[in-house]
């Protein structure tokens, strides 16, 4: 069981990254990494509302929405439950943490709308896992993913800055060659 558990946090993470391999999360993942701290933050915001979706949106699938034939709800009945998710944690980190708070900006409520997140809930569905347990490891793989592509591109950014690049080169077009490679 433990082994499985493993499997799925390593598959969701290097295997099945959100980012690096489905494409899922992209904004963010070019908007928020040009600091390692605002990085980290983000990825550690997004992986907390991954793990938090899953730990609502799962229990509501197995046992509301399937049991009572409403599969038909369930992209609606997600972002209404990632919604209010990422409004307790803007909520929470404008409190304790306004620095990060700040540094995150117009990022943090966009979460919401972060196709990855949604993802995760939609996908632990769709991809079988029939546990809780199982469930929550995927979202936590695939949380600690996003968080290694966020972590990994604000290295390359950094390098980036004190790079030379053309002229017609700077700023965006730079990054999103970066980011394809």
């Amino acid at each position: 069981m433990m082994r499985d558990l493993v499997i799925i946090i390593f598959t969701a993470m290097l295997v099945n990254n959100y980012v690096l391999v489905r494409f899922l999360g992209i904004c963010p993942f070019l908007g928020v990494s040009k600091k390692l701290h605002s990085a980290v933050g983000m990825g550690l915001a997004v992986t907390f509302v991954m793990l938090l979706a899953t730990a609502a949106t799962w229990p509501i699938q197995t046992y509301i929405l399937s049991d009572f034939h409403l599969e038909y709800l369930q992209t609606i009945v997600f972002i209404l439950i990632i919604a209010a998710l990422v409004q307790l944690v803007e909520i929470v980190l404008k409190r304790y943490i306004p620095a990060l708070h700040r540094a995150l900006g117009i990022y943090l409520p966009l979460i919401t709308t972060n196709c990855a997140v949604l993802g995760v809930a939609k996908n632990n569905i769709s991809e079988g896992y029939a546990t809780f347990i199982e469930a929550m490891a995927n979202a936590l793989g695939c949380g600690l993913g996003f968080l290694l592509a966020m972590v990994l591109f604000a290295g390359v950014r950094m390098r980036i800055e004190t790079a030379k690049p053309p002229k017609c080169f700077e700023g965006m077009p730079i990054t999103l060659i970066s980011a394809s490679i």
